[in-house]
């Protein structure tokens, strides 16, 4: 591009051939394929004529602003965004960053920039070229896939292994956490808190069924008892705790602590006074252990459990344990009726001695004989059970216990002051619920519970039909 004065008339503005001069190195600098830009002078001497060249360059080379104006070398490119000047001293352009980059620049990007080596057009060509040929093989290989997909991606644990200790990283199994923590607790220099964080982390670690039978296999239950018989009411919460939760839904748990006689010693540490808090603990790991284990259940009743029950049922004031024992109770009552039934004809062939093991406990003569559901304790504790809480189980318990607990329910009269003042409540949360629109499920069941336990203080014959008179 040239420009030149109008022939035969006077020459252009100087400010206007500026702007011409300045708008062409703007436009230049914005497209990728523009050359350098200078500006001569004429060579024949006309008076106020200049003339700026624009020169194609074979190789383009990008250069890299920063926030103070630096001149910019016939050749050279320069980012989108950059701002670009003309030194009307010098006759050289000027380049720096440009607002949007100077907001987001930082002196580690600015030392890499700096120290950077710019890359040519060809050189940008050439590695996007390669990654492109790459995806195509990757793509059109059927065995470089199939390395990409399924366990093939994963590596040996061995080999991760060595790698970690190359970096100087320890990798441990379950297993080995597990033994270490042992060692640890047995060790003769192990502090009680030690020991009590070392049960923290056994805890979380049981919660997996395969991790709670190997700690037995190593010796863990015989460890935990040990602790659970300790003087310390503190290791005495700590392993009730992770006994509770390594019982939990685990059958071969159970029968290695059933083998080791844990439910003997949980019995006595109910017996024994202690602070609420290891009770809740110990009452929590005995309902583990007789879940669905009509064995246990069978020696809790032998072994004075109703006893042991009841009297911690009375002296439990708060209310906190008696929502807990009539749930356990409810629970042991629940799993005799489901057994009860009629047989499936294409039964698995241990419901039978599943049945017949449940025959074997009798919760009729231990709940009725030592009074463990007092009337008036009873809907004491469904009426401080909170809306989330365990009401329903309670109410549940009543109902379920009723045939053999009837008289006693009859002859207190706190019982249907009780049951009454609770319907009332849960009926006005189910009016008001209703008036707004929302679900009321849960007061509703509740109200239904509760009415039927008055139907039953006020109808002989219903209890006599009832479906759990054989408990």
């Amino acid at each position: 591009m040239r420009v030149r004065p109008r022939p035969g008339g006077a020459a252009l503005p100087r400010c206007l051939l500026l702007a011409l001069v300045l708008s062409g190195v703007a436009s230049g600098v914005r497209q990728e394929d523009a050359g350098a830009l200078t500006v001569v002078e004429n060579p024949e001497g006309s008076e106020g004529e200049e003339e700026a060249t624009v020169e194609e360059s074979e190789e383009l080379e990008v250069f890299q602003p920063s926030e103070q104006w630096q001149t910019l070398r016939p050749g050279q490119m320069v980012p989108a965004g950059s701002h670009v000047r003309l030194n009307l001293q010098t006759g050289a352009r000027e380049v720096r960053l440009g607002e949007e980059q100077l907001k987001y620049w930082t002196q580690a990007h600015g030392d890499k920039e700096d120290s950077g080596t710019p890359f040519s057009p060809d050189e940008l060509k050439r590695a996007m070229k390669k990654i492109k040929e790459d995806l195509k093989l990757a793509g059109a290989d059927p065995s470089h896939q199939a390395a990409d997909s399924g366990p093939a991606r994963f590596r040996p644990l061995e080999e991760l292994k060595r790698d970690m200790a190359q970096l100087d990283l320890l990798v441990e199994t379950d297993v080995q956490i597990m033994r270490r923590l042992l060692d640890q607790y047995n060790s003769s220099n192990a502090t009680t808190e030690e020991r009590l964080g070392i049960l923290l982390e056994l805890e979380y670690l049981v919660h997996q069924v395969d991790n709670a039978q190997t700690l037995c296999s190593m010796g863990g239950m015989e460890f935990i008892l040990e602790a659970l018989n300790s003087s310390d009411v503190r290791l005495q919460e700590a392993s009730a705790f992770v006994l509770g939760s390594a019982l939990s839904s685990n059958p071969a748990v159970q029968v290695r602590a059933a083998e080791s006689g844990a439910l003997q010693m949980l019995l006595t540490a109910l017996a024994n006074a202690q602070p609420i808090r290891v009770k809740k603990k110990v009452l929590f790991a005995t309902a583990s252990l007789l879940r669905h284990f009509p064995f246990a259940q069978k020696h809790f009743l032998s072994h004075g459990g109703m006893q042991v029950l009841s009297d911690l049922f009375r002296a439990d004031e708060s209310g906190i344990l008696r929502t807990r024992i009539v749930t356990m109770l409810y629970d042991m009552i629940s799993e005799k009726e489901l057994t009860s039934g009629p047989l499936d004809p294409g039964r698995d062939p241990s419901q039978e001695e599943r049945r017949r093991q449940y025959s074997e406990v009798s919760l009729r003569g231990g709940a009725a004989g030592e009074g463990l559901v007092r009337p008036g304790a009873a809907a004491a504790a469904v009426g401080r059970a909170r809306p989330q809480g365990k009401g329903g189980f309670a109410l549940r318990a009543l109902l379920a216990m009723a045939p053999v607990c009837l008289d006693r329910y009859r002859s207190d009269a706190s019982l249907r002051d009780s049951l009454l003042t609770l319907r009332l409540q849960y009926q006005e949360i189910v009016r008001s619920e209703t008036v707004l629109g929302e679900e009321s499920g849960y007061f509703t069941e509740m109200v239904e519970l509760i009415e039927s336990l008055q139907v039953k203080l006020n109808d002989q014959s219903r209890v006599d039909t009832d479906p759990t008179r054989h408990l």
